[in-house]
């Protein structure tokens, strides 16, 4: 295979903008790096405000949702915003709140290329009303431009992106109607044929408040009072339709309450793999096995439990090189602690929070949306969670943490910007370079609250890199593809995904920072197909787009 490149330079600069296996060591930094966050939700012009469609919170359906998805609708390079609502709903909601039935929609906000953002929900045409829960993005049809898929409590919603900036709902004709609780929907080309099939994650079976039997101070029954419900996978059969796969593939599994999936090449065999973060239970690990069939390794591989081996409360799962060790280890945030598993060099994966210092840092938090991201660009992976209260509308602090270099990471919040000192009911979050300077930002989803969209103005003189692989159309982001940048003894890994965290899509451009190197000395892409492009002597400070020509 042949590959075109073409680089898109936005930044040009000697610093970024102001404002079981050894690990190598990283390339120095200048000075330790602060990394601070400005909320500049206002200034952006964003107006949105979350609603879970009553006057109480008095369920697990309204105290669940939201999450949040970055995506590029329009195909400027400018991430894009999109904000899941609430809904009156005859199942979930009182009586007393009838007068909010048909007024909430979900709202897409259009990045200007300014700092700020313009609500086009309307000319777009996605401004659904069913119960959001989630999103995800991708170019299931291959025409270059990316749907949008939202996930509902009742029938989701497919969104066709009809290329002029607006959408027409195709749901009924693709056959994804899917009428359980979804939470999740991460697009994977399970089968390598070339184009996105769908995982549904579900949650559970609500009774319509019909359980009672729980302690009073929870305000309402939490997961254990309710039947799970399965997750679906459906093959795109390439022609805009879909087929539910589930009991082929082998990933029928009754009863998972799923709060969040992610699918990327855990195994790094060259397929993407499902990892699914239950409630109240063990989590699977469907490791495909290369024929299009999956089975579930959780067990064996140290992925099924949380922090202490116990099945906790697991939100959404971030993936990641937290140890530069060459493999990809995984975060999970739940109703205390949290847990970071490691994997080592036997595909094994062992707890390493307490060690990490991420024990002590999150666990007076009840944690939901969080990423792995390298915010201060040394070439280590950080980590953001939003946290608030899952039964009650009480409020909680976010928490920042640096990774040191050294295997632990350190409580950065205090120093990390205004928003830190402030309290939400934070649920999804997502992440994304929305103004293209070189550095990561943040947009989070707060429960009965606008969204906080944080703008990261972090002061360092530490170098990066965005590698964007587009498939052979030269618009189509390679969800499944993996990248490889080597700087000095620098080595870090990225797979390329949207879905991740709880609920939420954020930008599948792969970021790394890259220290004091002004340039990588190799950047390999191993593309959805198996193949493996290596450029040598890349230029820092730059977005790389690399396109995959067709044979």
């Amino acid at each position: 295979m042949k590959a075109r490149l073409t680089v898109l330079i936005l930044l040009l600069l000697p610093a970024a903008r102001a404002g079981g296996q050894q690990r190598p060591e990283p390339a120095p930094a200048v000075a330790a790096p602060a990394i601070f966050f400005t909320d500049v939700t206002e200034p952006a012009g964003i107006a949105f405000r979350h609603s879970f469609g009553d006057q109480e919170l008095s369920n697990i359906v309204e105290g669940t949702g939201p999450g949040v998805a970055f995506f590029d609708y329009n195909g400027d390079t400018l991430p894009d915003l999109y904000f899941l609502n609430g809904a009156w709903h005859g199942e979930i909601s009182d009586n007393r709140s009838r007068t909010l039935r048909g007024q909430l929609t979900n709202a897409l906000y259009r990045n200007n290329g300014d700092g700020t953002f313009t609500d086009v929900t309307g000319e777009a045409g996605v401004g659904d009303k069913g119960y959001g829960m989630g999103a995800a993005a991708a170019d299931y049809d291959g025409d270059g431009d990316l749907d949008l898929y939202v996930l509902n409590y009742g029938p989701n919603v497919l969104y066709r992106n009809n290329g002029d900036g607006s959408f027409t709902d195709v749901t009924q004709e693709a056959g994804l109607t899917e009428p359980l609780w979804s939470v999740a929907a991460p697009w994977l080309d399970y089968d390598r044929d070339g184009d996105l099939d769908l995982y549904v994650a579900n949650y559970l079976e609500y009774d319509k408040g019909a359980f009672r039997d729980y302690y009073a101070a929870q305000a309402y029954p939490g997961p254990l009072a309710y039947e799970g419900q399965p997750d679906h996978l459906y093959r795109n059969n390439g022609d805009g339709t879909f087929t539910d796969v589930t009991t082929e593939t082998g990933v029928l599994a009754a009863g998972g309450r799923a709060m969040s999936a992610v699918a990327v090449d855990l195994d790094l065999d060259g397929d993407d793999d499902v990892y699914v973060a239950n409630d109240a239970m063990s989590s699977a690990l469907w490791l495909n096995d290369g024929t299009g069939r999956f089975t579930d390794q959780a067990g064996p591989q140290g992925l099924a439990f949380g922090e202490g081996g116990q099945g906790a409360s697991s939100m959404g799962p971030a993936v990641g090189d937290a140890d530069r060790n060459g493999l990809l280890d995984v975060w999970i945030p739940d109703m205390g602690y949290g847990t970071l598993l490691s994997q080592r060099e036997e595909a094994l994966y062992v707890d390493v929070t307490a060690q990490t210092n991420l024990t002590l840092i999150c666990g007076q938090y009840t944690g939901w949306g969080s990423g792995l991201v390298d915010f201060d660009n040394d070439g280590y992976l950080d980590l953001f969670v939003a946290n608030g209260n899952a039964h009650h509308l009480y409020t909680e602090e976010d928490v920042l943490a640096r990774n040191d270099g050294r295997g632990r990471y350190v409580d950065v919040a205090r120093t990390g910007g205004e928003y830190f000192r402030q309290k939400f009911v934070g649920r999804g979050a997502a992440f994304a370079d929305f103004d293209n300077d070189g550095d990561i930002d943040v947009v989070v989803a707060n429960l009965a609250e606008r969204p906080r969209l944080l703008r990261n103005d972090s002061e360092n003189a530490n170098h990066w890199l965005k590698v964007v692989p587009l498939l052979a159309n030269g618009r189509t982001t390679a969800l499944g593809a993996r990248v490889t940048v080597t700087a000095g003894s620098m080595r870090s890994v990225h797979p390329v995904h949207a879905v991740s965290g709880y609920l939420s899509a954020s930008d599948p451009r792969a970021h790394f920072g890259l220290g004091s190197a002004t340039h990588a000395d190799r950047v390999e892409i191993r593309w959805p197909d198996g193949e493996v492009q290596n450029l040598d002597g890349v230029a820092a400070d730059q977005i790389l787009e690399v396109v995959q020509d067709a044979p």
